[in-house]
């Protein structure tokens, strides 16, 4: 080999060993940048712990809502259901300025305390703050369109009432988590009937039928708002109740609730009047009063001494139109005598009056699928004095509810039945409970109710329908107040069943605190005002129930 030979060698060997070693260097740099990348990536992984996926699940536990079956009415139409909504939520981390978005979201979230809200977004040891949960569709793409990084979306379960304020002291409502927390919604969770949500997913058990009428309800309620306006009343109340069943097809206060507006529970004007206020109903009671004296042994015919007023101590107990003579038990009852209501209680005596109201559940408190109900306001005990103001619907605070449950045992034949909101299934209803009076005494009520709607005299004329057969007492009580009584403040109620002959509903009308107009004389009476009412009602709600009307 020649010198030049192996003078050049050497340098190819070296020229061609640079490239390798600089392409496993640029190899090297490169490997160890994708794993600082990668080990960057791992590290912030762990470090948000699966943010994403931790909210989900922390929003959809099972420990914190519950999905809902379905609310409706005897007929299946819907009052109460669940719906999945956007609720808004934020990572304070990924939030850029804390100032910035508490302001633009309170332009739209008024209610928000931004103080609160700013300090929230501004913490971030935080990874998660509600901001609004149950968001319309609408408002959500309204925050969407802020373009601000860290707000962010998830399906909740949020429950909807389609019928708004019609049925809501029944329906009751239920809190943010979607947990019952009053009437047939409170009753939903003690029967174990919802259940633990998973994500949004919606309840897929069957519905909760209610013994409501939606179309009674609706007949109900607007005629119950036009008696407000007629006769300028503070309030209105009424129901329908299934004699034979003790099924509530109607209740309906006014003024109403919407189940949805958290605000309308807290407004002490909007309490439910039927099922959670105690009162002192007045001349209604009489019906009570006439059983009592006709399980006795009296007859309609009986003659009464209701020629001067009863005197109890310092009181003296008179009638509003006195007809100075003795009158018989019918005419006591068409004619409303406090006086003659007042001597049959005499008669009877006290432990026969107090055992008389116990049996028909007017001594305690009821309990229904809504509520427990509040105790009856009642005296400490029965004197004289009480024993007469009983008789004709004083002293003695109960709910409308119970009173209407007393009357349909009185109406149906004699047997006491239960409240119920849940629609019963079955065929032709047979009542099956407790018997309170004889069947004789049930058939005689039923005649002096109609009597007191067909007869010129009676108070309950005004309610008449022709081809409905009617029967009804009125009630007007002096509304009580500290100390004593108000004079110009009544509360009219009228208590009714239809068809008188064969009853197979009671209806209890109340109107609270009703103005005198030219339209009843002046008069604030129930006569006047709730009567009338009935019979608008009565009128509209019987061809929904099936009551063929009759040629009279």
């Amino acid at each position: 080999m020649s010198v030049a030979a192996r003078i050049a060698g050497p340098d190819l060997h070296e020229t061609s060993v640079a490239p390798r070693s600089r392409s496993r260097m640029l190899a090297l740099v490169i490997a160890l940048a994708f794993a600082a990348v990668g080990g960057q990536l791992v590290r912030l992984a762990w470090q948000n712990e699966d943010a994403s996926t931790i909210r989900v699940s922390m929003m959809s536990s099972p420990a914190n809502t519950l999905a809902r079956p379905d609310i409706v009415d005897r007929n299946g139409r819907l009052l109460a259901t669940d719906v999945q909504m956007p609720s808004l939520y934020a990572d304070p981390l990924l939030i850029q300025d804390a100032d910035e978005a508490a302001e633009r979201l309170v332009r739209l979230f008024p209610q928000i305390d931004v103080r609160e809200l700013r300090q929230s977004l501004a913490d971030k040891s935080r990874r998660f703050v509600w901001v609004r949960r149950g968001l319309s569709p609408a408002m959500a793409q309204r925050v969407h369109n802020l373009g601000i990084p860290g707000l962010l979306f998830v399906d909740e379960i949020r429950r909807t009432y389609p019928a708004g304020r019609l049925g809501g002291h029944i329906l009751g409502r239920v809190d943010i988590d979607n947990r019952g927390t009053g009437g047939i919604e409170r009753y939903i969770d003690e029967i174990g009937a919802s259940e633990a949500a998973v994500g949004a997913r919606l309840s897929a058990r069957a519905p909760v039928r209610l013994s409501l009428d939606l179309g009674v309800m609706h007949a109900l309620d607007e005629e119950l708002a036009g008696a407000m306006v007629r006769y300028e009343a503070a309030g209105a109340a009424g129901l329908v109740m299934d004699v034979l069943t003790g099924e509530v097809v109607a209740s309906v206060s006014r003024p109403g609730v919407d189940p949805a507006v958290y605000e309308d529970a807290l407004d002490p004007s909007r309490i439910d009047r039927i099922a959670a206020g105690t009162y002192e109903l007045g001349s209604i009671m009489k019906l009570v009063t006439v059983a009592m004296a006709l399980e006795m042994g009296r007859s309609l015919d009986s003659m009464v001494d209701t020629a001067e007023p009863l005197k109890a101590g310092r009181f003296t107990i008179e009638d509003l139109h006195p007809l100075g003579r003795p009158m018989s038990v019918s005419e006591v009852f068409i004619h409303s005598s406090n006086v003659g209501a007042g001597q049959l209680a005499l008669s009877a005596g006290a432990a026969t009056q107090k055992a008389f109201l116990q049996k028909l559940g007017l001594w305690s408190a009821l309990k229904t699928e809504v509520s427990s109900g509040p105790a009856p306001q009642k005296p400490q005990q029965i004197g004289r004095i009480e024993q007469i103001t009983l008789s004709f619907g004083h002293g003695l605070a109960t709910t409308p509810l119970q009173f209407a449950a007393a009357s349909a045992a009185l109406m149906n034949g004699g047997t006491r039945v239960t409240p119920t909101f849940m629609a019963l299934d079955g065929e032709a209803p047979v009542v099956r409970g407790e018997r309170v009076v004889s069947a004789r005494t049930s058939a005689l009520l039923r005649e002096v109710m109609r009597r007191n709607v067909t007869d010129p005299a009676g108070t309950g004329r005004r309610a008449d329908v022709p081809g409905f057969e009617v029967g009804g007492k009125t009630g007007t009580a002096e509304m009580a107040a500290k100390g004593g009584y108000r004079k110009k403040s009544v509360l009219a109620s009228f208590i009714g069943t239809f068809p008188s002959s064969e009853p197979r509903y009671v209806t209890l009308i109340l109107l609270f605190e009703p103005k005198g107009q030219d339209v009843t004389g002046g008069e604030i009476t129930a006569g006047r005002n709730a009567a009338p009412t009935t019979a608008r009602i009565i009128e509209r709600i019987a061809p929904l129930l099936g009551v063929p009307a009759k040629s009279l």
